[in-house]
C-alpha cells in the first residue's frame, strides 16, 4: 500500500490580505491561518483610552502615526502578519509614500497588546517573539485582570508597571506619559 503525505499549503501575506472581510478574524503565522477571538468590552475601552492619549501626543509633536489593528508583515517565507491592538510608527520610519493601503511591510516601533481572558500565555509570548524578531523597539502588554502592564524591550528585558506607575519611554516616546491606573478607571 502506498503512503501519501500531505504538506500544508502556506499562504502569503498578499493572499491573506485578499481574503474576504469575514475571514479577517485571523492572523497569519508562519504561512498558516490562526483564528482569533473578537475582544471583550474592557479590551476596547482600554485600547481607546491609551490610543487617544498616544494620538494626542503624536499629533502635538508630529512624532509619527498611531493606529489600531492594522496588519504588519513581520516575516517572509513563510509569511507572518500580525495586527497589534495599538501601534506607533515613528515619523522617521514612515514609508516615503506615507501610511500604506496594504499591510505595513515593517514592524511597528511600539506595540500594545491587551490580553484577553481567552488568550494563553503561550500565545502572548509568541506575539512578543514575532514583534521583537521583526525589530519592534517597545511592547506594552496590558493585563486587565491584574491591572498591570509588562513592558518588553529588545534583549529580553521585562519590567512590570503597577497602577501607580507611569508608562513612558524618553527615547521612543519623548514627552509621553500615562499612569497605568488611567487605563482601568471606572471599570469594575
Amino acid at each position: 500500500m502506498m503512503e501519501l503525505t500531505l504538506t500544508p499549503v502556506l499562504m502569503s501575506a498578499e493572499a491573506f490580505q485578499a481574503l474576504p472581510e469575514r475571514a479577517r478574524q485571523c492572523a497569519l503565522v508562519r504561512g498558516e491561518l490562526v483564528e482569533t477571538m473578537p475582544p471583550g468590552g474592557k479590551h476596547g475601552v482600554i485600547a481607546l483610552r491609551l490610543g487617544a492619549r498616544l494620538e494626542r501626543w503624536a499629533e502635538t509633536g508630529n512624532y509619527g502615526v498611531v493606529g489600531t489593528e492594522s496588519g504588519f508583515i513581520l516575516q517572509r517565507d513563510p509569511d507572518t502578519v500580525r495586527s497589534p491592538d495599538l501601534f506607533f510608527v515613528c515619523a522617521a520610519a514612515l514609508p516615503p509614500t506615507g501610511v500604506p493601503e496594504a499591510f505595513w511591510a515593517q514592524a511597528p516601533d511600539l506595540v500594545v497588546e491587551i490580553v484577553s481572558p481567552s488568550e494563553t500565555a503561550e500565545e502572548v509570548r509568541a506575539k512578543i517573539h514575532d514583534y521583537m524578531a521583526a525589530g519592534t523597539q517597545l511592547i506594552w502588554v496590558v493585563y486587565p485582570r491584574t491591572r498591570e502592564v509588562l513592558v518588553h524591550r529588545p534583549g529580553g528585558a521585562i519590567q512590570a508597571y503597577a497602577e501607580e506607575q507611569r508608562l513612558e519611554d524618553a527615547a521612543l516616546l519623548p514627552g509621553f506619559g500615562c499612569r497605568v491606573a488611567e487605563l482601568f478607571e471606572r471599570m469594575a
